[in-house]
Protein backbone atom coordinates (compact mmCIF):
# COMPACT_ATOMS: atom_id res chain seq x y z
CA UNK A 1 0.00 0.00 0.00
CA UNK A 2 2.94 2.57 0.49
CA UNK A 3 4.29 1.77 -2.45
CA UNK A 4 0.97 2.28 -4.35
CA UNK A 5 0.50 5.69 -2.33
CA UNK A 6 4.25 6.92 -2.80
CA UNK A 7 4.25 6.11 -6.57
CA UNK A 8 0.65 8.11 -6.83
CA UNK A 9 1.89 11.16 -4.69
CA UNK A 10 2.48 13.59 -7.29
CA UNK A 11 -1.16 12.89 -8.83
CA UNK A 12 -2.66 13.78 -5.76
CA UNK A 13 -1.68 17.44 -5.92
CA UNK A 14 -1.71 19.24 -2.51
CA UNK A 15 -3.82 20.85 -0.20
CA UNK A 16 -3.62 24.95 0.28
CA UNK A 17 -1.08 25.58 3.18
CA UNK A 18 0.75 28.52 4.95
CA UNK A 19 -0.31 32.17 4.00
CA UNK A 20 -1.97 30.76 1.01
CA UNK A 21 -4.48 28.98 3.32
CA UNK A 22 -4.99 31.81 5.42
CA UNK A 23 -6.02 33.85 2.36
CA UNK A 24 -8.49 31.38 1.51
CA UNK A 25 -9.74 31.41 5.10
CA UNK A 26 -11.15 35.39 4.51
CA UNK A 27 -13.52 33.62 2.02
CA UNK A 28 -16.97 34.06 3.72
CA UNK A 29 -17.25 30.23 1.94
CA UNK A 30 -15.05 29.08 3.55
CA UNK A 31 -15.77 28.21 7.49
CA UNK A 32 -14.68 25.63 10.35
CA UNK A 33 -12.07 24.64 8.17
CA UNK A 34 -13.98 23.47 4.64
CA UNK A 35 -15.42 25.34 1.94
CA UNK A 36 -19.20 24.97 2.25
CA UNK A 37 -22.06 25.24 -0.20
CA UNK A 38 -24.95 28.42 -0.54
CA UNK A 39 -27.18 25.78 0.86
CA UNK A 40 -27.56 22.43 3.51
CA UNK A 41 -25.80 19.83 0.72
CA UNK A 42 -25.52 16.07 1.74
CA UNK A 43 -22.67 14.05 -0.52
CA UNK A 44 -24.49 11.31 0.48
CA UNK A 45 -28.43 11.50 0.83
CA UNK A 46 -29.48 8.25 2.34
CA UNK A 47 -28.84 6.69 5.20
CA UNK A 48 -25.69 4.31 4.50
CA UNK A 49 -21.80 4.88 5.21
CA UNK A 50 -19.32 6.20 2.73
CA UNK A 51 -17.67 2.63 2.76
CA UNK A 52 -20.74 0.92 2.04
CA UNK A 53 -21.92 3.13 -1.09
CA UNK A 54 -18.61 3.12 -2.24
CA UNK A 55 -18.56 -1.16 -1.90
CA UNK A 56 -21.46 -0.83 -3.97
CA UNK A 57 -20.63 1.51 -6.59
CA UNK A 58 -17.56 -0.53 -7.17
CA UNK A 59 -18.18 -4.31 -6.75
CA UNK A 60 -22.28 -4.26 -7.63
CA UNK A 61 -23.57 -5.56 -11.15
CA UNK A 62 -25.65 -2.95 -12.66
CA UNK A 63 -27.16 -3.12 -16.49
CA UNK A 64 -25.91 -1.33 -19.20
CA UNK A 65 -23.62 0.95 -17.58
CA UNK A 66 -21.30 1.02 -20.50
CA UNK A 67 -22.45 0.71 -24.15
CA UNK A 68 -22.28 -2.91 -25.93
CA UNK A 69 -20.52 -1.08 -29.12
CA UNK A 70 -18.04 1.32 -29.27
CA UNK A 71 -19.61 5.05 -29.82
CA UNK A 72 -19.36 7.10 -32.87
CA UNK A 73 -17.06 9.68 -32.60
CA UNK A 74 -15.18 11.99 -35.14
CA UNK A 75 -11.92 12.66 -35.03
CA UNK A 76 -11.67 16.17 -36.30
CA UNK A 77 -7.93 18.21 -36.98
CA UNK A 78 -8.08 20.57 -33.73
CA UNK A 79 -4.61 22.12 -35.00
CA UNK A 80 -6.26 22.83 -37.83
CA UNK A 81 -9.58 24.59 -36.70
CA UNK A 82 -9.80 28.53 -37.70
CA UNK A 83 -9.30 30.21 -34.71
CA UNK A 84 -11.47 32.88 -35.76
CA UNK A 85 -14.26 30.30 -35.73
CA UNK A 86 -16.81 30.49 -33.28
CA UNK A 87 -17.13 27.28 -32.30
CA UNK A 88 -17.03 24.46 -29.60
CA UNK A 89 -15.50 20.62 -29.82
CA UNK A 90 -16.86 17.95 -27.13
CA UNK A 91 -14.37 15.80 -26.23
CA UNK A 92 -16.48 13.59 -23.81
CA UNK A 93 -17.48 14.02 -20.57
CA UNK A 94 -16.85 17.66 -19.55
CA UNK A 95 -14.20 18.70 -21.19
CA UNK A 96 -14.52 20.61 -24.00
CA UNK A 97 -12.63 23.00 -26.21
CA UNK A 98 -14.37 26.30 -26.77
CA UNK A 99 -13.23 29.13 -29.12
CA UNK A 100 -15.21 32.21 -29.26
CA UNK A 101 -13.65 35.67 -30.71
CA UNK A 102 -10.21 34.69 -31.29
CA UNK A 103 -9.89 33.18 -27.86
CA UNK A 104 -9.50 29.60 -27.48
CA UNK A 105 -10.51 27.73 -23.78
CA UNK A 106 -10.13 23.93 -22.57
CA UNK A 107 -12.44 23.10 -19.85
CA UNK A 108 -11.73 20.25 -17.83
CA UNK A 109 -9.67 18.37 -20.02
CA UNK A 110 -9.64 14.51 -19.24
CA UNK A 111 -7.47 12.89 -22.19
CA UNK A 112 -5.97 9.85 -20.53
CA UNK A 113 -8.12 6.59 -21.00
CA UNK A 114 -9.67 6.61 -17.36
CA UNK A 115 -10.89 8.93 -14.67
CA UNK A 116 -9.02 7.82 -11.57
CA UNK A 117 -5.65 8.05 -9.84
CA UNK A 118 -5.06 4.13 -11.22
CA UNK A 119 -5.85 2.84 -14.44
CA UNK A 120 -8.19 0.25 -13.91
CA UNK A 121 -10.96 2.07 -12.33
CA UNK A 122 -13.43 4.55 -14.35
CA UNK A 123 -11.97 3.51 -17.73
CA UNK A 124 -13.28 5.53 -21.01
CA UNK A 125 -15.97 3.85 -23.17
CA UNK A 126 -15.03 1.88 -26.34
CA UNK A 127 -14.76 4.62 -28.84
CA UNK A 128 -13.95 7.46 -26.95
CA UNK A 129 -10.98 7.68 -26.47
CA UNK A 130 -9.62 8.34 -30.22
CA UNK A 131 -7.84 12.09 -28.44
CA UNK A 132 -4.35 12.16 -26.99
CA UNK A 133 -2.65 15.14 -25.89
CA UNK A 134 -0.51 15.26 -28.49
CA UNK A 135 -3.73 16.31 -30.59
CA UNK A 136 -4.28 19.77 -28.33
CA UNK A 137 -4.02 22.72 -29.99
CA UNK A 138 -2.42 25.93 -28.61
CA UNK A 139 -4.71 27.01 -25.74
CA UNK A 140 -5.26 30.50 -24.39
CA UNK A 141 -7.20 29.73 -21.63
CA UNK A 142 -7.37 26.28 -19.27
CA UNK A 143 -10.57 26.50 -17.06
CA UNK A 144 -10.81 24.08 -13.93
CA UNK A 145 -13.61 23.97 -12.51
CA UNK A 146 -12.69 21.59 -9.32
CA UNK A 147 -10.30 18.92 -8.29
CA UNK A 148 -12.07 15.73 -8.42
CA UNK A 149 -10.14 13.31 -10.82
CA UNK A 150 -12.71 13.83 -13.72
CA UNK A 151 -12.08 17.22 -13.90
CA UNK A 152 -8.33 18.05 -13.17
CA UNK A 153 -6.24 15.25 -14.61
CA UNK A 154 -2.64 15.32 -13.71
CA UNK A 155 -1.32 14.41 -17.31
CA UNK A 156 -3.51 16.26 -18.90
CA UNK A 157 -2.70 19.17 -17.22
CA UNK A 158 0.93 18.36 -17.00
CA UNK A 159 1.32 18.37 -20.89
CA UNK A 160 -0.08 21.71 -20.67
CA UNK A 161 1.64 23.02 -18.28
CA UNK A 162 4.07 25.22 -20.43
CA UNK A 163 1.14 25.30 -23.35
CA UNK A 164 -1.17 27.64 -21.98
CA UNK A 165 -1.50 31.11 -21.58
CA UNK A 166 -3.39 31.17 -17.91
CA UNK A 167 -5.39 29.01 -15.98
CA UNK A 168 -8.70 30.13 -14.50
CA UNK A 169 -9.90 28.08 -11.45
CA UNK A 170 -11.77 28.60 -7.95
CA UNK A 171 -9.96 28.78 -4.77
CA UNK A 172 -7.51 26.47 -3.39
CA UNK A 173 -6.79 25.00 -6.97
CA UNK A 174 -3.83 27.06 -7.24
CA UNK A 175 -2.32 24.55 -4.47
CA UNK A 176 -2.30 21.26 -7.32
CA UNK A 177 -1.31 23.53 -9.79
CA UNK A 178 2.10 24.96 -8.34
CA UNK A 179 2.64 21.39 -6.93
CA UNK A 180 2.61 20.07 -10.36
CA UNK A 181 4.95 23.25 -11.27
CA UNK A 182 2.97 25.64 -13.03
CA UNK A 183 4.03 29.52 -12.94
CA UNK A 184 2.46 31.05 -9.85
CA UNK A 185 1.40 34.11 -12.49
CA UNK A 186 -0.23 31.94 -14.83
CA UNK A 187 -3.16 31.26 -11.91
CA UNK A 188 -5.49 33.52 -11.99
CA UNK A 189 -8.25 31.85 -9.48
CA UNK A 190 -11.21 33.24 -8.04
CA UNK A 191 -14.06 32.75 -5.55
CA UNK A 192 -17.78 32.85 -6.65
CA UNK A 193 -19.03 35.52 -7.87
CA UNK A 194 -15.43 37.47 -8.82
CA UNK A 195 -15.09 38.47 -12.45
CA UNK A 196 -11.74 37.76 -14.24
CA UNK A 197 -10.93 40.40 -16.70
CA UNK A 198 -8.55 37.64 -18.91
CA UNK A 199 -7.88 40.42 -21.88
CA UNK A 200 -9.50 43.37 -23.33
CA UNK A 201 -12.45 40.85 -24.96
CA UNK A 202 -12.81 37.99 -22.83
CA UNK A 203 -14.58 38.11 -18.61
CA UNK A 204 -15.19 34.86 -17.27
CA UNK A 205 -17.14 34.79 -13.60
CA UNK A 206 -16.00 32.54 -11.24
CA UNK A 207 -19.83 30.90 -10.26
CA UNK A 208 -21.46 28.72 -7.35
CA UNK A 209 -21.97 25.25 -8.03
CA UNK A 210 -23.78 22.74 -5.39
CA UNK A 211 -21.22 20.11 -5.12
CA UNK A 212 -17.93 19.25 -3.49
CA UNK A 213 -13.96 18.35 -3.75
CA UNK A 214 -11.04 16.71 -2.84
CA UNK A 215 -8.36 13.94 -4.32
CA UNK A 216 -7.83 11.54 -1.44
CA UNK A 217 -9.09 11.53 2.21
CA UNK A 218 -9.79 15.19 2.87
CA UNK A 219 -12.55 17.02 1.25
CA UNK A 220 -13.59 20.71 0.62
CA UNK A 221 -10.20 22.35 0.96
CA UNK A 222 -10.13 23.71 -2.70
CA UNK A 223 -13.39 25.37 -3.74
CA UNK A 224 -15.99 23.94 -6.93
CA UNK A 225 -17.65 26.15 -9.60
CA UNK A 226 -19.36 27.08 -12.47
CA UNK A 227 -18.13 30.07 -14.88
CA UNK A 228 -19.63 32.20 -17.34
CA UNK A 229 -18.21 33.22 -20.20
CA UNK A 230 -18.36 36.64 -21.74
CA UNK A 231 -17.26 38.68 -24.61
CA UNK A 232 -19.31 41.56 -26.67
CA UNK A 233 -20.95 38.36 -29.04
CA UNK A 234 -21.42 35.71 -26.59
CA UNK A 235 -22.49 34.67 -23.02
CA UNK A 236 -21.38 31.18 -22.24
CA UNK A 237 -22.77 29.47 -19.18
CA UNK A 238 -20.86 26.29 -17.83
CA UNK A 239 -22.09 24.70 -14.85
CA UNK A 240 -19.56 22.85 -13.29
CA UNK A 241 -20.52 19.49 -11.52
CA UNK A 242 -23.76 20.62 -9.33
CA UNK A 243 -26.71 19.64 -8.28
CA UNK A 244 -29.73 21.51 -8.45
CA UNK A 245 -30.30 24.57 -5.96
CA UNK A 246 -30.96 28.19 -5.84
CA UNK A 247 -27.82 29.04 -7.44
CA UNK A 248 -29.28 29.00 -10.73
CA UNK A 249 -32.11 31.29 -10.52
CA UNK A 250 -29.31 33.96 -8.63
CA UNK A 251 -27.07 33.26 -11.92
CA UNK A 252 -30.21 33.87 -14.08
CA UNK A 253 -31.06 37.54 -12.30
CA UNK A 254 -27.40 38.63 -11.87
CA UNK A 255 -26.96 37.93 -15.70
CA UNK A 256 -30.41 38.80 -16.96
CA UNK A 257 -29.15 41.98 -19.19
CA UNK A 258 -28.13 39.68 -22.20
CA UNK A 259 -29.23 36.62 -23.16
CA UNK A 260 -27.26 33.20 -22.66
CA UNK A 261 -26.38 31.88 -25.83
CA UNK A 262 -25.25 28.48 -24.77
CA UNK A 263 -25.33 26.83 -21.56
CA UNK A 264 -22.85 23.53 -21.20
CA UNK A 265 -24.83 22.01 -18.26
CA UNK A 266 -23.75 18.45 -16.19
CA UNK A 267 -26.15 15.87 -16.86
CA UNK A 268 -25.00 12.69 -15.94
CA UNK A 269 -23.38 10.51 -13.03
CA UNK A 270 -26.91 11.25 -11.14
CA UNK A 271 -28.23 9.09 -8.16
CA UNK A 272 -31.05 8.84 -5.16
CA UNK A 273 -27.87 8.35 -3.24
CA UNK A 274 -26.00 11.71 -3.87
CA UNK A 275 -29.09 13.66 -5.49
CA UNK A 276 -27.39 16.95 -3.90
CA UNK A 277 -24.52 17.27 -5.43
CA UNK A 278 -25.63 15.52 -9.24
CA UNK A 279 -28.46 17.03 -11.12
CA UNK A 280 -30.97 14.48 -12.76
CA UNK A 281 -31.87 15.25 -16.36
CA UNK A 282 -35.58 17.13 -15.53
CA UNK A 283 -33.84 19.55 -13.44
CA UNK A 284 -31.56 20.14 -16.04
CA UNK A 285 -34.25 20.92 -18.86
CA UNK A 286 -35.42 23.22 -15.60
CA UNK A 287 -32.20 24.99 -15.55
CA UNK A 288 -31.97 25.65 -19.03
CA UNK A 289 -35.18 27.30 -18.81
CA UNK A 290 -34.27 29.00 -15.52
CA UNK A 291 -31.78 30.47 -17.59
CA UNK A 292 -33.10 31.58 -20.50
CA UNK A 293 -31.16 29.70 -22.52
CA UNK A 294 -30.86 30.13 -26.39
CA UNK A 295 -29.18 26.85 -26.03
CA UNK A 296 -28.01 23.96 -23.79
CA UNK A 297 -25.29 21.23 -24.30
CA UNK A 298 -25.54 18.34 -21.82
CA UNK A 299 -21.81 17.55 -20.23
CA UNK A 300 -20.73 14.92 -17.73
CA UNK A 301 -21.76 11.61 -19.44
CA UNK A 302 -20.62 9.83 -23.04
CA UNK A 303 -17.37 8.57 -21.86
CA UNK A 304 -16.96 6.96 -18.40
CA UNK A 305 -19.74 5.18 -15.69
CA UNK A 306 -19.48 6.93 -12.60
CA UNK A 307 -22.95 5.85 -11.38
CA UNK A 308 -25.46 3.24 -11.61
CA UNK A 309 -27.32 4.14 -14.37
CA UNK A 310 -27.25 3.04 -17.82
CA UNK A 311 -24.89 4.75 -20.05
CA UNK A 312 -27.39 6.52 -22.63
CA UNK A 313 -30.14 7.17 -19.86
CA UNK A 314 -29.00 11.03 -19.24
CA UNK A 315 -29.50 11.36 -22.94
CA UNK A 316 -32.61 9.86 -23.64
CA UNK A 317 -34.13 11.32 -20.47
CA UNK A 318 -32.64 14.82 -21.15
CA UNK A 319 -33.87 14.61 -24.48
CA UNK A 320 -37.38 13.55 -23.36
CA UNK A 321 -37.78 15.98 -21.00
CA UNK A 322 -36.39 18.89 -23.50
CA UNK A 323 -39.43 18.71 -25.39
CA UNK A 324 -41.44 21.80 -25.74
CA UNK A 325 -38.64 23.92 -24.09
CA UNK A 326 -37.88 27.11 -25.31
CA UNK A 327 -33.80 26.06 -25.64
CA UNK A 328 -32.28 24.43 -28.58
CA UNK A 329 -30.62 21.27 -27.15
CA UNK A 330 -27.29 20.11 -28.83
CA UNK A 331 -26.53 16.86 -28.64
CA UNK A 332 -22.90 16.38 -30.49
CA UNK A 333 -20.71 13.33 -30.84
CA UNK A 334 -17.38 13.31 -29.41
CA UNK A 335 -15.71 15.60 -31.70
CA UNK A 336 -17.98 17.10 -33.91
CA UNK A 337 -17.84 20.68 -34.35
CA UNK A 338 -20.32 23.21 -33.10
CA UNK A 339 -20.96 26.20 -34.69
CA UNK A 340 -21.62 28.89 -32.41
CA UNK A 341 -23.49 30.83 -34.84
CA UNK A 342 -25.06 28.62 -36.68
CA UNK A 343 -28.58 27.96 -35.76
CA UNK A 344 -29.92 25.94 -38.01
CA UNK A 345 -27.52 22.94 -37.31
CA UNK A 346 -28.82 19.74 -36.21
CA UNK A 347 -27.41 16.50 -34.68
CA UNK A 348 -28.28 13.28 -34.46
CA UNK A 349 -29.89 11.05 -31.35
CA UNK A 350 -26.81 9.25 -31.89
CA UNK A 351 -27.20 7.45 -28.53
CA UNK A 352 -29.82 5.28 -30.18
CA UNK A 353 -28.05 4.08 -33.17
CA UNK A 354 -28.31 0.75 -33.94
CA UNK A 355 -24.94 0.60 -34.24
CA UNK A 356 -23.85 0.90 -30.84
CA UNK A 357 -26.90 -1.08 -29.45
CA UNK A 358 -27.72 -3.84 -32.02
CA UNK A 359 -31.60 -2.38 -32.56
CA UNK A 360 -33.63 0.42 -31.99
CA UNK A 361 -34.34 1.56 -28.54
Amino acid sequence: MSLFLSSCTAEFGTQPKGEYLKKIEQSPNYRDGEFRNLEETAVMTREQSKIAAWWNFLFAKYPNLEPPKPLPAVKTDLKELNKNEDLLVWLGHSSTLLQINGKRILIDPVIENYASPVSFINKAFSGTTLYTVDDLPNIDYLVISHDHWDHLEYSTVGFLKDKVKAVICPLGIRSHLEYWGFSPEKILEGDWNDHIKVDDILEITVLPARHFSGRFLSANKTLWSGFMFTTKTYRIFYSGDSGFGKHFKKIAKDFSDKKIDLALIENGQYNENWKDIHMFPEEVAEVGTILKAKKLMPLHSGRFALSTHSWNEPFIRLDKASLNKDYQLITPLIGQIVYLDKDNQTFSKWWESSSINGQKQ
